[in-house]
């Protein structure tokens, strides 16, 4: 039997109503990072302002209640009638996809908003709107619900100064998991923005809080400054050269700004822009500097006979005329790398409406070419410093070849003829059906004892760990691959690690670290967070990474079912349902998950009908890069810095 379909079943989608049938769509998710999305377009509106020179004060605040205001002294959204379509300029802009001063060259040479959908996506995906522009001498306002407008633009009063103020309370509907916006998410792109656009002052508010925070944000130094600060935190004892290289120049209108520096960390950190906006997954720009880089320092080892003969030499027999040496690789060269490249490109092609990626081909060409001239130019004025890179290029050179070597070992330990078994696993029954296994990762011996005890075999794992983590953020990658606390995860998840991770081959849907309540296993969580952020990203982008929470209290009167609470408020509130018999019920703090017995585990942590979990996600990779290296990171001033400036978000168990 089929059913009936006609032009009858065709929908048509008029207005914003297909932003929000379909958000993820146009701001990636309706999680946090979509969330955060809708700042981001917003902001991005003033700063093409400010690229095209008619702004230079931005006011960014966070007000009580969810509700988010942006404010410039650009030229004020126009709130003419439209010659066309025959209403205000504002409720176009406002109401339509695809419509916008981005298209007009004369308005725009450059934008990072140029499909048109940005302030019209945060409007249909918020429960209410408040546009306010000052220009011509007069106040205009506009109110909007979902997108539809319920007033017309009114005249509320008169000014001579000019820009645009939105404001808007986000839709619980859409973002159903959470509408409170991450200051730490949000202070990171406004420094980059204000980092990328030096005449620019932007100004971040913190109203939500008792006594609100103000940050004032101006950095004349661009990019330059851009890179001090992204290096300050890394693992660090020195920087070279001593001031960050700096190198531009401009072909077919598309103007090129890189800045890069070295420090003595085991990864890079390159962060790659376009007309402002960040390209997080790269393109042909970053591709353009990578490839550049590697033949500038590679050309230089060829001719640098001395430093040549101190490369690891190639094992097995070689061929006629073959250089015994090893080549130097891309990551050998960008092994501590930290760099800024900021392009302005007048028609970008990004891969996406969420623009992560640059897809322009000639891009490419014009940053390789600029890259190698110019870098050649300050290696030969410099070669002091051109030595100091190759040595340590050489350095990581003989690192990867031990990692290869180790990496070898532990693919033959856990790939071999097939999955091989580490010893504390307690694998679950079902094998070939990983979208509905789970692999609980517990401390300890005695907690794993518990966990067993009260899983459901058919679907959940158990994995014990003992003995102190490893901190991955304090030793080369060789350290890692044959680390014995670390190699029965990499065996259990069957998915390989760094270059050789393979999603396609993880044996479970949902990794779940289970840790006790208290300061240590907050420090195992952190982590295991910290080797699964820099070994096995895709699993945190792709939500496989879970926390479990266990309760912290037992309340029970006599014989009754036990009320678990997972915080002193949950407590508090089970004791006050008790009234008078308060006094007699019996409170148990679990100190650790070893104190329940299976049980009581399966039915306040493990079992899928009661338990809770948190997911964990990277709303921003880079403001999470930058923490884990921080917090994990050898260097302690950085550290300090951090919890000073973030004490106002902290929730102390003490």
């Amino acid at each position: 039997m089929s059913a009936e379909y006609g032009a009858s079943n065709i929908q048509v989608l008029k207005g914003l109503e297909a932003v929000r049938k379909r958000p993820g769509m146009y701001i990636g998710s309706t999680g946090p990072k979509g969330l955060h999305h809708l700042v981001y377009e917003t902001v991005d509106n003033c700063i093409d302002e400010a690229m095209a020179g008619f702004c230079d004060n931005i006011v960014v605040a966070l007000e009580k209640d969810d509700i988010v205001r942006v404010e410039d002294n650009g030229r004020g959204i126009p709130v003419d009638i439209h010659p066309t379509e025959k209403i205000s300029a504002l409720e176009l802009v406002l109401t339509r996809l695809h419509a916008g001063g981005k298209f007009d060259k004369n308005s725009y040479k450059v934008s990072g908003g140029l499909h048109g959908v940005g302030v019209s996506c945060v409007n249909a995906l918020s429960d209410w709107l408040e546009a306010t522009v000052k220009r011509d001498g007069h106040i205009y306002r506009q109110k909007y619900e979902r997108g539809i407008p319920k007033t017309k633009v009114e005249v509320i009063g008169d000014s001579d100064e000019h820009g645009t103020t939105i404001r808007w309370k986000a839709d619980k509907t859409i973002f159903t998991e959470t509408t409170q916006y991450d200051y730490n998410v949000l202070i990171q792109r406004l420094k980059e923005l204000a980092f990328l656009n030096s005449g620019i002052v932007i100004t971040f508010r913190d109203e939500r809080l008792e006594n609100p925070k103000e940050e004032i944000l101006k950095y004349e130094g661009g990019i330059v400054h851009y890179v001090r600060e992204i290096n300050q935190g890394k693992k660090s004892k020195f920087y070279y050269p001593e001031e960050p290289i700096y190198i531009s120049g401009s072909k077919d209108d598309v103007i090129t700004e890189l800045s890069f520096q070295y420090n003595d960390s085991y990864s890079d950190d390159i962060h790659t822009y376009v007309n402002d906006i960040n390209t997080r997954d790269g393109g042909t720009h970053l591709d353009g500097f990578r490839s550049a880089l590697l033949w500038v320092l590679a050309k230089a080892l060829d001719g640098n006979e001395k430093l040549k003969k101190k490369l690891p030499k190639k094992d097995g027999k070689l061929e006629p005329n073959e250089d015994p040496y090893e080549k130097i690789s891309g990551d050998d060269v960008r092994a501590g790398l930290v760099a800024v490249l900021s392009m302005k490109v007048p028609n970008p092609e990004f891969v996406g409406q969420t623009k992560d990626k640059l897809g322009n081909t000639e891009v490419r060409s014009i940053v390789d070419s600029l890259v190698k001239e110019k870098l050649t130019i300050f290696f030969e004025q410099n070669p002091q410093v051109l030595e100091k890179i190759l040595e340590r290029a050489i350095g990581e050179c003989y690192a990867r070849v031990q990692a290869r070597k180790a990496k070898e070992n532990a693919r033959k330990k856990t790939i071999g003829a097939g999955f091989t078994k580490p010893e504390k696993l307690a694998d679950c029954a079902i094998k070939d059906n990983p979208e509905i296994c789970e692999v609980y990762i517990v401390e300890g011996d005695s907690a794993g004892g518990s966990a067993k005890a009260g899983r459901d075999s058919k679907t959940q794992a158990i994995l014990p760990l003992w003995g102190k983590m490893l901190n991955v953020e304090k030793v080369s990658a060789d350290k890692v691959f044959g680390n014995d606390k670390l190699l029965p995860v990499i065996q259990t998840l069957g998915t390989g690690i760094g270059k050789d991770f393979n999603i396609e081959k993880l044996r479970y849907n949902k990794i779940i670290i289970m840790a006790d309540a208290d300061v240590d296993g907050s420090h195992i969580r952190t982590l295991l967070l910290t080797f699964f952020f820099r070994y096995m990203r895709e699993l945190i982008e792709k939500e496989h990474i879970y926390l479990a929470m266990p309760p912290l209290f037992k309340v029970q009167l006599g014989k009754k079912e036990p009320v678990y609470c997972y915080s002193d408020a949950e407590r508090d509130e089970a004791l006050d349902a008790l009234g008078e018999q308060r006094d007699k019920a019996d409170v148990q703090r679990y100190k650790g998950l070893g104190e329940m017995d299976g049980k009581q585990l399966k039915e306040t942590t493990m079992d899928p009908a009661h338990r809770k979990m948190r997911v964990v996600t990277i709303p921003d990779a880079e403001a999470a890069d930058k923490i884990f290296s921080v917090c994990m990171g050898e260097e302690v001033e950085p550290r300090r810095e951090f919890i000073e400036s973030n004490s106002s978000y902290a929730n102390l168990d003490i």
